[in-house]
């Protein structure tokens, strides 16, 4: 396969039907954030291995205990009735509509045995399940999408749902398993930076297509011809972030803070380190939280002290405890700006009044086209809105299929094709295309925290974008 030299192109109009829902507000809690994982029911042993991946062991890959007509349609899978299967997960989306391993699985049932081109999802679901549904809920939309039109050349599209559980082991396990299924053309995931990063050796080895639609860690830029993301890197969410300090703010001075245990955390830190020295501005004090002597208090006055104007808080999900202890302890005295993993329920629901102007950049934010077939689509499906990580899912399997479109239905012909010079898809997020690297050519967006009593979230606080 040739290396990645030009920007991609080919334009890939997938017919996408939906009508709004009448009535009711559309950007509810449980779909934009994922949060409250009572509204979904599971079954309590998450499958992560490829036997059943397609919804036949019997199995949820997701933690909980499943509805009984989930698990009907579960166990209906596993003795091959395909038909009481169809019936059964139609039932469990009637219960619950947000289920997106429910929708998967109808689809699978109803190719049953029938020619499919076949894609893998793996998501750390018994590790951070919120994030991991609001990336099925992509991959479940794309999946509808593209099976009620004309599937992908005529053929539809089937899913294997895997557990990585969020582990390095693991998901190298899974990534193995994976290259060594025939079937499967190419793989969403994985989540996090450094999950990613550990698995794409073993992808580019293994010449199998992998798409990551939430990694955004720099180094990933590195890992090879078969390695992609519809995901912007942080470097370029750090240059949209320092953009808006200097030009916007009007501020000059930094303060950072981030963890030495992830990856993603350090190449944020890094990246807006350096776009903001390049362009005028300084970091004046960095904190690590992991430090033992590290006390949210006393670094937000150090920062202080030091001259910060503003606090850039380069953290993740699993230190999102630190991220409010620094909201509160700020007060709003100081600007605050953060990576993507800021974007969260819970620092709207318990930040409140302390996270008001937060701003964050993402990938896409669904105020941004309210009126795109993509949200309206979404809308019908879910009941709401959805957050970032299902648009650039759902790219990611659009992605797949117009590059199997393009070139054929083989791991080396696809991932030719979507490094190849013109190859662009039109997507949730806008068109999606490749820089030389693998790359995501799109910059980032800004949102920030507003008050927002009665709006979509519940919590009386809310994401807008930056105009």
């Amino acid at each position: 396969m040739s290396k990645r030299n030009q920007l991609p192109a080919l334009m890939v109009s997938l017919a996408i039907t939906g009508a709004l829902v009448a009535g009711g507000g559309w950007l509810i809690k449980e779909t934009f954030f994922s949060e409250g994982a009572s509204f979904l029911p599971t079954s309590s042993e998450p499958d992560g291995m490829m036997q059943g991946a397609d919804g036949s062991s019997g199995k949820s890959v997701l933690p909980g205990e499943a509805s009984e007509a989930k698990q009907q349609g579960l166990d209906a899978m596993a003795t091959g009735d395909l038909a009481s299967a169809k019936v059964a997960f139609t039932q469990a989306l009637q219960e619950n509509r947000n289920d997106p391993e429910s929708l998967i699985y109808l689809n699978n049932a109803k190719i049953g045995s029938n020619a499919a081109y076949t894609i893998a999802l793996s998501v750390p679901t018994s590790k951070f399940t919120n994030p991991s549904l609001e990336i099925m809920r992509g991959v479940a939309q794309a999946q509808e999408t593209i099976n009620q039109s004309v599937g992908v050349n005529g053929t539809p599209l089937k899913v294997l749902l895997l557990n990585d559980q969020g582990d390095l082991e693991k998901a190298k396990e899974v990534a193995n398993s994976l290259v060594e299924n025939p079937d499967v053309l190419g793989v969403i995931g994985h989540y996090a930076s450094d999950t990613t990063l550990v698995t794409a050796d073993v992808y580019e080895t293994g010449k199998l297509p992998m798409i990551s639609a939430t990694s955004t860690a720099v180094k990933i830029s590195e890992s090879g011809e078969y390695i992609f993301r519809t995901v912007p890197s942080d470097r370029l969410a750090a240059s949209t972030l320092s953009r808006y300090v200097l030009n916007t703010l009007s501020k000059k001075q930094a303060a950072v803070f981030y963890t030495g245990k992830s990856e993603y955390s350090q190449s944020v830190k890094s990246e807006f380190t350096t776009e903001l020295l390049s362009n005028g501005g300084r970091v004046v004090a960095n904190f690590d939280i992991d430090d033992p002597t590290f006390s949210s208090g006393s670094a937000v006055q150090a920062a202080k002290a030091a001259g910060a104007e503003v606090l850039m808080l380069a953290l993740t999900e699993a230190t999102e405890a630190r991220s409010l202890q620094i909201l509160s302890v700020n007060s709003g005295e100081l600007a605050v700006v953060g990576g993507d993993s800021l974007y969260d329920y819970n620092i709207l629901d318990s930040g409140r009044e302390d996270a008001v102007g937060l701003t964050v950049a993402v990938p896409w934010h669904v105020l941004g086209n309210p009126q795109s077939s993509f949200v309206q689509t979404s809308q019908q499906l879910w009941g709401g809105g959805v957050s970032w990580r299902t648009a650039t899912a759902y790219d990611a399997v659009l992605t797949i299929a117009a590059a199997i479109e393009q070139g054929g239905a083989t791991r080396e012909s696809i991932a030719e094709a979507m490094a190849g010079a013109g190859f662009s898809v039109d997507g949730a997020t806008g068109v999606v295309s490749f820089l030389p690297d693998g790359d995501l050519n799109q910059p980032s967006q800004l949102v920030t925290v507003v008050k927002k009593p009665g709006g979509p979230s519940g919590t009386g606080f809310d994401y807008e974008p930056v105009q």
